[in-house]
Order: C-alpha cells, then sequence, then structure tokens
C-alpha cells in the first residue's frame, strides 16, 4: 500500500519521536554499520568465534571456517576497516579480537544463536 489515509494527524506524537530520532543519530548510524557487517554469514560467524575465544588468527580461522586464509583475511579487513574488530601482532602471527566497544552490541545476537531452538507445536 503506497498511500497513507490518516484522518488525523498527533502532531505531538510525530515531534516527539522526530527528536528521539536525532537525539539517537549517532547510536542508529553506528549500530547500522555493525549491522550491516555482521549480516554476512561468515562474518558474523568470525564476530561470533572471537567473541568465544577473545582472540584468534586467520590461521585458526581459517581451520574452523574451513576457508581459505586470504578469504578470511579478506572478512578480517571489512571488519577491521569497520571498527568493529582489532589486531594484536605477536611476532609473525596476528591475532583479532572484538572490540571491546562491539561487545555490548554483539552480544544479544550471539544469545540467540546459542539458545536452544524452541520447537513449536501446532
Amino acid at each position: 500500500m503506497d498511500n497513507c489515509t490518516r484522518i488525523f494527524a498527533d502532531s505531538r506524537q510525530i515531534n516527539i519521536c522526530r527528536n528521539v530520532v536525532k537525539e539517537h543519530q549517532q547510536a542508529f548510524t553506528d549500530l547500522s554499520q555493525v549491522v550491516a557487517l555482521a549480516g554476512n554469514e561468515v562474518r558474523l560467524k568470525i564476530l561470533f568465534l572471537l567473541t568465544q575465544e577473545k582472540e584468534l588468527c586467520p590461521c585458526d580461522l581459517s581451520d574452523i571456517l574451513d576457508m581459505t586464509i586470504p578469504a578470511v583475511s579478506q572478512h578480517l579487513r571489512k571488519l577491521k576497516d569497520g571498527g568493529v574488530i582489532r589486531s594484536r601482532k605477536s611476532g609473525q602471527t596476528v591475532f583479532y579480537s572484538v572490540d571491546p566497544s562491539q561487545i555490548t552490541l554483539l552480544q544479544p545476537f550471539f544469545q540467540i544463536i546459542q539458545e536452544p531452538l524452541i520447537e513449536v507445536r501446532a
């Protein structure tokens, strides 16, 4: 349906909602960016694993996900460029972890993944 047949517009409600959206604009932008990056199944798995294990290297992720290291590295680069993960170098190995500022945001998604599926009986 493309048209609205509203008889009365509650201008007070509209203004309150506009102000709330405006007040939280930065949070919407940040959340949108993280959700867009996590919207890819492989990146979501990487974020889940990094949250669970605290940090992993591309080789670990490659073995776990049965992917090539270059393919894993491409996903890690996107997550790092998006500010969702960070890296730490130890000798020749680079370890990745979820940026602490993102963990609170990601936890609800991973709780859903870890909860047992509840069957709905008809």
